[in-house]
């Protein structure tokens, strides 16, 4: 879901809106799918008793309480983060109960700095640093495409917003 057009103020574009990169999920789905084969062994090598019945059912109730922050926890917090280039600002999204947010003004960013180990670089993701006059950076972790991102953060530092908005040649 976008950033909605009420918090923007009235000349302000929307550059990119994104999640972190859901490589997250990647690893988490394969222990969900450890998880089912573990309910469908167990549940056929069960012997045929009076209690078989209630055996599976709790074989199943205990993979879906396995599968809850395995899977479904991670999926919530990747769902509600979220950052957005402006044309005047970076804004950060997140929180699945309490929600927290930061607006960084691009006028206060004075360096845009980029990470990108090898697990991200197969995955075409990294981290942003946005360093301010605050002694901390706001970092923006597992940014899908950081490269481009980093490219259109760094033109509308030089004011330029035609080339941030087309920057990106897939958008």
């Amino acid at each position: 879901m976008a950033l909605p057009q009420k918090l923007l103020s009235k000349d302000e574009i929307v550059v990119r809106h994104m999640r972190t990169h859901p490589k997250i999920l990647l690893w988490r789905s394969l222990v969900v799918i450890a998880l089912l084969a573990v309910g469908v062994v167990a549940s056929i090598l069960l012997p045929d008793a009076n209690w078989r019945t209630g055996a599976v059912i709790a074989v199943w109730v205990l993979v879906v309480i396995a599968a809850m922050p395995a899977f479904v926890v991670p999926w919530l917090r990747w769902m509600t983060t979220t950052y957005t280039v402006t044309s005047k600002r970076v804004i950060t999204r997140s929180g699945i109960i309490n929600k927290t947010g930061h607006d960084l003004p691009l006028s206060r960013i004075s360096d845009v700095q980029q990470e990108r180990t090898i697990t991200d670089r197969m995955f075409g993701c990294g981290s942003l640093s946005l360093q301010t006059s605050a002694d901390e950076p706001l970092v923006l972790v597992d940014v899908p495409d950081v490269e481009m991102v980093q490219v259109e953060i760094s033109n509308l530092l030089f004011h330029d917003v035609e080339g941030a908005v087309n920057a990106d040649p897939d958008d």
